[in-house]
Order: structure tokens, then C-alpha cells, then sequence
């Protein structure tokens, strides 16, 4: 893994896949087909305050739970995409459309479905839990599992590095 500390500088957008990212990956099946994720506060409050500092943040996701959508729109996450079976094409035109250069962004993903996109983007990681091959090309690791604070690990990090962590204006939720 190469030393991603110099990558930070440079980023202004955050894409995130959402099961094993925002969760820990265990769905609850209840009575009735409901499924029941849970999600870390903690990582919520990084994604809301990331918005309000100007960063860019992209949901995209194979599931398509809108409950998930509902959760991220109340962060103020605008740019959500569920149901993307092809992660790639979702992002290249997400790029395209906001006329955002690949290495500029973070992803962060857990599992194979993220690996594609992983290779084309500026700072590619993933939680401490991610499969084998996704962690191979994430130049970063959290240190937590997904669900468990992963997101606002490298959030938080980039926001420090950028000196946009912590000052007066920032923590007013």
C-alpha cells in the first residue's frame, strides 16, 4: 500500500458504496420481507458536516432499499444512485455530469462489485473488513470495520489534512 497521505490534498469528492461501507454487511430479515441495517451515527455526522464544507458525496449502491436513500437525504446527500448493477457506468457518468476529474475522488468500497470502479479513481480504500481483493487496490485501509466508523475515518482524515476539521464554523449541526 502506498503512502495515500499526499492523495488527500487533492480530494473533493467522496463516493461510497452502502452495505459493508455505512453497515456492517448484516442484513436482519424480518417477518413480512423487511430488511433492518444498522448504521453508525458517527459517520453520519462526518457525511452532513463534509456537505457543508463543500465536499461532494455519491451513494453508489447495487441495493435498492429506500430506506437507505431516505437515511442519505436526511445527511443532505443529493447525489444517490441505488440499483447500480453497472458501479462503473453510474460513476462515469457522475463524473461526466459534475465535470469531476476521477482523481479528485474517493471511493470506498467492501466488495467485488466496487472493484472496477476502485481502479479508476484518485484514492481508492476500504474498511479493515473488506474482501481480499478489494483490499489489493485500496491505497487505503481504515482501521475500522465497515458499519464501525470507516467512513468517517478517511472523511475525517482528508477533512484534517485540508485544515477544514474542527474550526469554528463546522461543528453546528
Amino acid at each position: 500500500m502506498e503512502n495515500y497521505k499526499h492523495i488527500l490534498n487533492k480530494i473533493t469528492t467522496f463516493c461510497f458504496d452502502v452495505d459493508g461501507v455505512f453497515t456492517d454487511g448484516i442484513v436482519y430479515l424480518m417477518a413480512g420481507g423487511e430488511q433492518i441495517r444498522t448504521a453508525n451515527v458517527r459517520d453520519g455526522y462526518v457525511v452532513q458536516l463534509a456537505i457543508k464544507k463543500g465536499y461532494r458525496i455519491a451513494i453508489i449502491s447495487g441495493g435498492r432499499n429506500e430506506e437507505v436513500r431516505h437515511r442519505f437525504e436526511g445527511l443532505g446527500v443529493k447525489d444517490i444512485f441505488l440499483g447500480s448493477s453497472d458501479k462503473v457506468a453510474v460513476f462515469q457518468a457522475y463524473l461526466q455530469n459534475n465535470n469531476i476529474n476521477a482523481e479528485e475522488v474517493c471511493y470506498m468500497g467492501d466488495d467485488i462489485p466496487d472493484f472496477k470502479v476502485m481502479q479508476q479513481v484518485g484514492l481508492p480504500c476500504c474498511p479493515k473488513d473488506a474482501v481480499p481483493e478489494i483490499r489489493s487496490v485500496s491505497k487505503y485501509i481504515s482501521t475500522f470495520d465497515g458499519g464501525k466508523g470507516c467512513v468517517r475515518d478517511i472523511i475525517e482524515q482528508t477533512m484534517r489534512v485540508q485544515g477544514k476539521w474542527f474550526d469554528d464554523d463546522a461543528h453546528h449541526w
